[in-house]
C-alpha cells in the first residue's frame, strides 16, 4: 500500500486534511471516499484496517477529516450535517480531477448517514456502503441529549463525547431535524450495501432494517455478527473491508475494469511479484490469479498476506494433498478427505560440526475415509512423491537476470 498526505479546499475555503492510499498496482480499479463517524477522524483504527483490506484488493482509498476535526481547518462548532455533505462533494471533486476512475462512498455511523444523503448528488459515485449507520441522522443527538435544552436556549454549548469536549450549535441540531432520510434513500437509485452488527448497542440494527426497506434495488445486507459499533476488533474491520472490496469489484463494469487493469503482458509460465519502497506487501500475479504476500508486523510488515516461506509451505501442502487424493481415486479407495499441515524451520544439520543450518519442513497428514492400514501406509509413501516435494529434495538451479 502506498500512502500520501494531501489537502483539498472545501466550499467554505477551509483546507481539509486527507490521506490517499493506493494499491501496489500502478492504477487502482476504483476509488473509495471514506466518511468517518461523528467526532472521529480518518485515523480511527477500524478505518485504517478497512482501507488496508481495500488496497490489498486493488482499490484506492481517500480518507479525510471533516471540517474542524482531526487535522482539517475550520471550527467544528460552526459545522452541521449539511456541511458534512458539502465536504464529501468537495472530496469527490478533488478526486475526480486527480484520478479518472469510478468512485464509491463508504460511511461509518453518522458518516454512513452522510454518504446516503450525498451519493445521489455526485454523478461520479457509482455505489454506496453504509456501516453501522443510523437511519435518521438525528439519532446522533442521543450522545448529547442532556445538553439539547441548553444548546437551544444559549445557541451553543460544550458537550463531552467519548471523553473529548466539543462545541455544538443550535443550527447543528436543527439541521439534523431537517433531514428526510426516507426520501433521500429512496431517491438514491444506486447500488447499496448495508453493513451492521446485531450486537451494536450504539446504533441498533433496526436502523439497518429501515435503511434497507427505504432503498430501491439493487441493495444488499451483510451482518457483521459479533462486532461492536466501532469495529474495534481487527478481524471485524478487516472482514468488512474485504467484503466491501469484493462487492465493489462486482460493480465495476467490464470496460472500465479492463482499462484499469492494463499492464505489461506476463509471459506464459511466469509468475510476477512487485514490491514497492513502502513496506513489504507484495502483489503476485500468476495466470488469471492474484495473490498477496507480506511479512508479519513483528518484522516490519503489515501482515496482509502469507510470508514467502508460508507460501512455499502452502505449495508443498496443497501439492501433497492433491497427489494423495489423485492416487486414491485412481485406486478407487474410499479416501474422503486429505488434510496436510506443514511447518518450516531452520535447523542445525545433525552431522555438521559447524553452525550451519538447513531448511526443515515438517509434514503431518490426516486421512479420512474407510482405509485399511496397508492403504494408509501406501498413501504416506505417495505423499513424499508429490512434484513439489521432489523439487524441494532435488537439485535446484536458480538463474537471475536484470530486465530492461
Amino acid at each position: 500500500m502506498k500512502s500520501k498526505k494531501i489537502q483539498f479546499e472545501n466550499r467554505s475555503g477551509h483546507k481539509l486534511s486527507a490521506r490517499i492510499e493506493l494499491p501496489l498496482e500502478d492504477q487502482p480499479l476504483a476509488f473509495v471516499i471514506f466518511a468517518h463517524c461523528f467526532t472521529c477522524n480518518k485515523d480511527l483504527t477500524a478505518v485504517r484496517n478497512i482501507s488496508r483490506a481495500l488496497s490489498s484488493e486493488g482499490i484506492g482509498v481517500m480518507l479525510f477529516d471533516f471540517t474542524g476535526l482531526g487535522e482539517s481547518e475550520g471550527d467544528f462548532s460552526e459545522t452541521d450535517f449539511s456541511s458534512n455533505i458539502s465536504d464529501l462533494v468537495s472530496a469527490s471533486d478533488w478526486l475526480k480531477r486527480e484520478y479518472d476512475v469510478d468512485q464509491y462512498l463508504i460511511g461509518h455511523s453518522l458518516g454512513g448517514a452522510a454518504v446516503l444523503a450525498t451519493a445521489g448528488k455526485i454523478e461520479a459515485v457509482k455505489a454506496v456502503v453504509s456501516i453501522a449507520a443510523p437511519f435518521d441522522p438525528f439519532h446522533v443527538s442521543n450522545l448529547f441529549k442532556e445538553h439539547i435544552d441548553e444548546i437551544k436556549a444559549q445557541g451553543k454549548a460544550e458537550v463531552n463525547i467519548g471523553g473529548r469536549p466539543f462545541k455544538l450549535s443550535k443550527e447543528f441540531i436543527e439541521d439534523l431535524k431537517d433531514q428526510d432520510p426516507k426520501k433521500t434513500i429512496a431517491e438514491l437509485r444506486k447500488p447499496l450495501m448495508v453493513m451492521h452488527s446485531p450486537q451494536d448497542n450504539i446504533v441498533s440494527i433496526k436502523n439497518a432494517a429501515k435503511i434497507y426497506v427505504a432503498a430501491m434495488h439493487p441493495k444488499n445486507f451483510l451482518s457483521l455478527d459479533g462486532a461492536d459499533h466501532l469495529l474495534s476488533n481487527k478481524s471485524d474491520s478487516s472482514y468488512a473491508g474485504l467484503m466491501i472490496a469484493h462487492w465493489i469489484k462486482a460493480q465495476i463494469n467490464t470496460d472500465s475494469k479492463r482499462e484499469s487493469e492494463k499492464e505489461e503482458d506476463l509471459e506464459e509460465g511466469f509468475v510476477r511479484s512487485k514490491t514497492s519502497d513502502n513496506g513489504f506487501a507484495t502483489p503476485i500475479k500468476t495466470g488469471n490469479h492474484h495473490l498477496l504476500a507480506d511479512e508479519p508486523t513483528s518484522v516490519g510488515g503489515s501482515d496482509l498476506g502469507p510470508s514467502p516461506y508460508n507460501l512455499l509451505a502452502a505449495a508443498l501442502a496443497s501439492c501433497t494433498s492433491m497427489t494423495v487424493q489423485m492416487y486414491a481415486r485412481r485406486k478407487e479407495w474410499k479416501l474422503e478427505e486429505v488434510m496436510v499441515e506443514i511447518k518450516h524451520e531452520k535447523k542445525h544439520k545433525e552431522d555438521c560440526e559447524n553452525e550451519a543450518k538447513i531448511d526443515h519442513f515438517f509434514k503431518r497428514i490426516r486421512l479420512e475415509g474407510e482405509l485399511d492400514e496397508s492403504q494408509r501406509k501406501r498413501l504416506l509413501e505417495i505423499a513424499a512423491k508429490c512434484p513439489v516435494h521432489r523439487t524441494l529434495e532435488g537439485d535446484i538451479q536458480i538463474e537471475s537476470e536484470l530486465m530492461d
